[in-house]
């Protein structure tokens, strides 16, 4: 290069490097121009312990430089500005965008994100902050300001109306006279007769009353099967199940016992060979509507042919699934009821012998297990109550003692005011109805556990023991009960789903109108909920909650004179709707208008 050339060579060099750093301005203002960017759904929707959510941006197709590329930063504020969340990036990369089909030459990316659900991120906000970057190493970046793509988040589970059942302690009662029968039910795999040894099969409870060495005089064992091809396809399947049981007792007694022998107890086996009147039995307690259990003995009673015919014929009803789930599995039983004597006890003793063994002075075996649960009866403060049923469920396992100590532990929870603490309480009541309902399995107490842990938080433990309550059967208020409450909690785990098909055998009351309606809410059908709510306030006309409902659905029919109209009312029924409805996002396009500011004084 000469002389002359040099200077020209620098000054293009300048030109090509002022070109660039002009490229980013123009790219980043061609892109706002026409940028546009919403999320789906907005208020960003909660389900369960997540939010998920779609973001949609679209831009003019001009801005396109194949070495710069248009973003948008996602991150979501809340705790009044003072925490932040990274979401992700949206990034018109080829590729990561198509044509939009509806506008010539703008361009469309879509991606969904996912948001952690808790209470302190509610409320917030969600950001996209536009920026252009240069694709290579180091590359120079340009920021536009901030912009608002979605406020707070809306959480169905805070929404959902349950109405707690008042769980009660069982009555207890001292007595001399301890003799009595234990019955003990049992269930096998499909197919399958071998005792399973896991949680909930009650040989943990078999092998204590074994144990216990009561005088034992008498052992029935019975066993049947299901109707499914696995178990009725085996004739000696029952009585496989009920010499299985036997074995398995006889064993214990020979191995553990010192007070019984074998050949002083009187046996009596029975199995159940293709019965179907336990069938029947099961599916008159069960959550059936009337219609569908109808089908169910028309089929049984009026159809011809073999037992295997008819219960392929089961398979054509609609409702099998719910056979096949709640029923089958009950009928794959084995029961073992034992009657036994046990020594008297004087009454006047059981106060001061339960003080001492609570505080450890004595065994626990100086009362028998009714008149140390007795004893927590005579005194009114909780923590004692507690110390006596912890006592009396270690040293005797009964149900009886784990079922009050639960209520006990809920009564304790109700009581405390740290969160944290009144979770830990709670949990630890699920866990003793647990080990009541499996001692003494039954819909009621299955239940319970199911209640406890509902109101702690615990929703997988909640929700299997739901489905325990639903498989026992009982009777109908009850059942209706339990499945009103699990379709509750499906909306909280967001499974809108699940709960319309619980709320099918749950019956009209008002919780349920209240929950489809939210139900219906979620899925956008606004007449559909707008019925419900009506249906709630024709039971409770002097309720606010079914009256705020339908000026939420007028927030969505934007309607805002019904809106400040039905506002008015849910606050003249309960003050407490005011602030509520300040801060829900459902009005947020209201607040600031007169008709809202009135409705609320």
């Amino acid at each position: 290069m000469n002389v002359f050339s040099r200077p020209l060579a620098v000054g293009v060099l300048a030109l090509v490097v002022g070109l660039q750093g002009c490229t980013l301005p123009r790219v980043l203002q061609q892109a706002e121009a026409g940028r546009q960017v919403k999320a789906y759904p907005s208020p960003l929707l909660a389900a369960g312990e997540t939010v998920p959510f779609e973001v949609t941006a679209r831009v003019p197709a001009r801005h396109l430089h194949k070495k710069v590329v248009y973003e948008l930063l996602l991150r979501y504020r809340y705790e009044h500005g003072m925490r932040e969340d990274t979401i992700g990036r949206i990034s018109f990369l080829p590729g990561e965008f198509v044509y939009d089909d509806s506008v010539k030459n703008q361009l469309v990316a879509r991606k969904s994100f996912t948001l952690l659900n808790t209470p302190g991120r509610n409320p917030g906000e969600l950001l996209a902050r536009p920026q252009v970057r240069q694709l290579k190493k180091n590359g120079r970046v340009l920021q536009a300001k901030d912009v608002r793509v979605a406020r707070g988040i809306a959480d169905p589970a805070r929404l959902v109306t349950r109405e707690d059942t008042t769980l009660t302690l069982l009555p207890e009662h001292a007595s001399n006279v301890m003799s009595g029968t234990r019955v003990l039910p049992f269930f096998f795999d499909q197919g399958q007769w071998f005792i399973r040894g896991y949680l909930g099969t009650n040989v943990a409870a078999l092998e204590d009353l074994i144990d216990a060495n009561q005088r034992t005089q008498k052992v029935m064992i019975v066993a049947g099967h299901s109707p499914d091809s696995a178990d009725a396809s085996n004739p000696w399947l029952a009585s496989k199940r009920v010499r299985m049981l036997l074995y398995y007792y006889k064993q214990r007694v020979k191995n553990f016992s010192y007070l019984n022998k074998v050949e002083n107890i009187k046996f009596d086996t029975l199995a159940y060979t293709k019965r179907w009147d336990l069938f029947l039995s099961k599916v008159t307690t069960s959550a059936l509507k009337p219609e569908q259990m109808d089908s169910v003995v028309s089929i049984i009673n009026d159809t011809r042919g073999s037992y295997e015919q008819k219960e392929r014929a089961l398979h054509q009803l609609s409702f099998f699934d719910y056979l096949e789930e709640y029923i089958y599995p009950v009928l794959r039983f084995g029961t073992v009821a034992v009657t036994y004597t046990a020594p008297q006890r004087y009454d006047s003793e059981v106060y001061l012998l339960s003080k001492k063994i609570v505080e450890q002075q004595l065994e626990a075996d100086a009362l028998s297990p009714e008149e140390l649960r007795f004893s927590a009866t005579l005194t009114p403060l909780l923590a004692e109550k507690q110390r006596i049923y912890e006592t009396s469920a270690a040293s005797t396992g009964s149900w009886e003692a784990f079922h009050n100590l639960g209520v006990v532990l809920l009564q304790r929870g109700e009581k405390e005011p740290v969160d944290k603490v009144r979770r830990a309480f709670l949990r630890r009541a699920g866990v003793n109805f647990t080990l009541a309902a499996h001692r003494h399995p039954t819909a009621e107490f299955f239940y319970h556990a199911a209640t406890a842990y509902h109101r702690a938080g615990d929703r997988l433990e909640a929700l299997q023991n739901y489905d325990y309550a639903i498989k026992l059967g009982g009777p109908r208020p009850l059942l209706r009960k339990v499945f009103s409450d699990r379709a509750a909690l499906e909306i909280e785990v967001g499974q809108p789903d699940e709960a319309l098909r619980s709320l099918q055998y749950a019956g009209p009351s008002y919780q349920n109108h209240l929950n489809l309606a939210l139900i219906y809410l979620l899925k956008e059908g606004h007449e559909a909920a707008a019925g419900e709510y009506q249906k709630a306030q024709a039971l409770r006309p002097n309720a606010a909650a079914p009256v705020y409902g339908l000026a939420v659905v007028a927030a969505r029919r934007k309607d805002e004179a019904a809106v400040g109209q039905l506002i008015r009312q849910a606050v003249a029924l309960d003050r407490s709707y005011a602030q509520r409805a300040v801060e829900d996002l459902e009005f947020q396009d209201y607040t600031q208008g007169k008709i809202f500011r009135e409705a609320l004084k």
